[in-house]
């Protein structure tokens, strides 16, 4: 199954490292970063799933609610925790899917075979809270992903969901946004009272808060 951006984010039942859950009323109000790892006990994902609740301040101040998954068990996450708290010098509080069967790494397509008939390769999704898929990035086994693309990419489209707006290359927070061309000058102008550069007709740059 491929998954596009647009599309409702299938939901679950599963077995985590917290208990329980349903990915529709666990994700609630709030943004998820859904993200997978090859197996526990490895070095990459275990400093991934480190970096992971050293950001849990940001992942909160965003409305985002991490969720790892492996293809083990829960009882090999929960062993596998206490070494990423170790290594890591963090405190590990968010859930990880427990997925030994690949159901779910199957239903959203995190299994490649050419990587691994058994293993999930690196995938991200950021689900937001009408549970639509906003953004999909798949690294391979060897390559650890960069935690400040992920929170970029979340500002990026919390913030053109409250300003219409478009964000530029290697856009950061407080950096000037696109106005869409969708939006005719006139429109423009109400929408941005505090004054937008034209550029060119199909490239105006504004600052919004």
């Amino acid at each position: 199954m491929s998954l596009h951006i647009g599309d409702t984010a299938p939901d679950f039942t599963v077995a985590t490292t917290t208990g329980e859950i349903s990915l529709h009323d666990w994700a609630g109000d709030s943004w998820v970063f859904f993200f997978s790892h090859p197996a526990d006990f490895t070095p990459v994902c275990t400093t991934e799933m480190g970096m992971t609740a050293r950001l849990a301040a940001e992942f909160e101040k965003r409305n985002c609610k991490p969720l790892g998954l492996s293809t083990d068990t829960v009882e090999e996450h929960l062993e596998w925790v206490k070494d990423v708290d170790e290594t890591q010098g963090v405190k590990l509080t968010f859930p990880i899917v427990a997925d030994p069967d690949l159901e779910i790494a199957k239903l959203y397509d995190m299994i490649h075979p050419d990587q691994s008939e058994t293993a999930a390769v690196r995938s991200v999704f950021i689900i937001d809270p009408a549970k639509k898929i906003r953004l999909t990035m798949t690294y391979p086994m060897s390559v650890g992903r960069n935690f400040d693309e992920i929170l970029r990419v979340i500002d990026s489209l919390q913030l053109s969901d409250k300003a219409r707006i478009a964000t530029p290359a290697d856009w950061r927070p407080g950096d000037k946004v696109i106005i869409p061309p969708s939006i005719p000058d006139e429109k423009a102008k109400e929408m941005f009272p505090q004054g937008f550069t034209t550029i060119k007709p199909y490239l105006r740059m504004v600052a919004v808060d």
